[in-house]
């Protein structure tokens, strides 16, 4: 189906979901990352993006993404996202 619709959002997050099931964890990234950087970038994906960092204990670059997904969420009027990423972050 990815292959029919590249772009398609609903799907590739899922593949990255089921790449880090699969702990096929740098292939899961990529994805998220790939939708972090969409215009407008999916809120989402950075919250799953920090999670799985946090994880792998990779927990700067969780950080830095949970912060990135924060002001993403905000500029998209997205609070309860914020206050999701925001209270993990306290987490960290």
């Amino acid at each position: 189906m990815l292959a029919e619709e590249p772009q398609d959002t609903f799907l590739r997050y899922s593949l990255a979901m089921e790449l880090d099931k699969e702990g096929r964890h740098d292939e899961s990234l990529q994805y998220l990352n790939g939708l972090q950087a969409d215009e407008p970038a999916y809120v989402p994906a950075f919250f799953m993006a920090g999670q799985q960092l946090a994880r792998l204990q990779r927990l700067q670059d969780a950080r830095d993404v949970l912060r990135d997904g924060i002001r993403q969420a905000q500029v998209q009027g997205d609070a309860h996202a914020a206050g999701e990423m925001t209270e993990f972050l306290g987490s960290l």
